[in-house]
């Protein structure tokens, strides 16, 4: 029988991103439909990205339909604060909705996530208390989870985000997204049967304001 996203002979894929690394924005978007079987989104802290092409990320996510890209004036930008956020929403269950809310804050309503205040807007569209958010970023736990976490992806070679490692491979970049799927495809890994009421259909995500 082929193994399933929850059979112990599967290996549990995984999805690393960093709010400071723009194609994230195109995984984050798009994960959700794209990976065959459930894939745990993972905040790392990278450092500033070597190349980032905006031109392309708004070509593809137009071409893909999704909202238009509207970047703030620097980019890239120091995302430690948003990838502490987004690692204390991992804590609450809410690491879904705080990086789409976050990468949607940023590179489509052009607010620079450097900018605490921002980070917290981006925590309010998916219900966490800009207190909690706050005192979560003061905290040692929340930093060693953030740093761990990153150890570990330099560990299986993560060098950008997005970056999905499944099955004991490596798959960088927004392309790398549809990589990882046909490699769990082509190695029998199939989707288990969707529950009557999926909770990624009840999530909800307030995109970013306009202007």
């Amino acid at each position: 029988m082929p193994p399933t996203a929850g059979s112990s002979t599967a290996d549990h894929p995984v999805l690393y991103l960093d709010v400071g690394h723009p194609e994230s924005l195109l995984a984050a978007e798009r994960a959700l439909q794209v990976m065959p079987v459930a894939t745990e989104w993972i905040p790392v802290h990278l450092g500033l990205p070597a190349d980032v092409d905006l031109d392309a990320l708004a070509a593809r996510a137009a071409a893909r339909g999704h909202q238009a890209v509207k970047a703030p004036a620097t980019v890239p930008f120091d995302a430690e604060q948003a990838n502490l956020a987004a690692t204390f929403a991992k804590s609450t269950g809410r690491t879904v909705a705080f990086l789409q809310a976050a990468l949607r804050q940023a590179y489509n309503g052009a607010r620079d996530l450097s900018n605490l205040d921002n980070v917290l807007i981006a925590g309010s569209a998916c219900e966490l208390h800009p207190r909690s958010v706050l005192k979560a970023l003061e905290t040692r736990g929340t930093r060693r989870a953030l740093d761990a976490a990153t150890a570990l992806a330099r560990e299986r070679g993560v060098t950008r985000a997005p970056a999905v490692f499944a099955l004991g491979q490596l798959f960088e970049g927004d392309a790398g997204l549809d990589a990882a799927a046909a490699h769990l495809r082509a190695h029998g890994v199939v989707p288990e049967e969707a529950p009557e009421a999926d909770v990624v259909e009840l999530l909800t995500v307030i995109p970013p304001g306009r202007g």
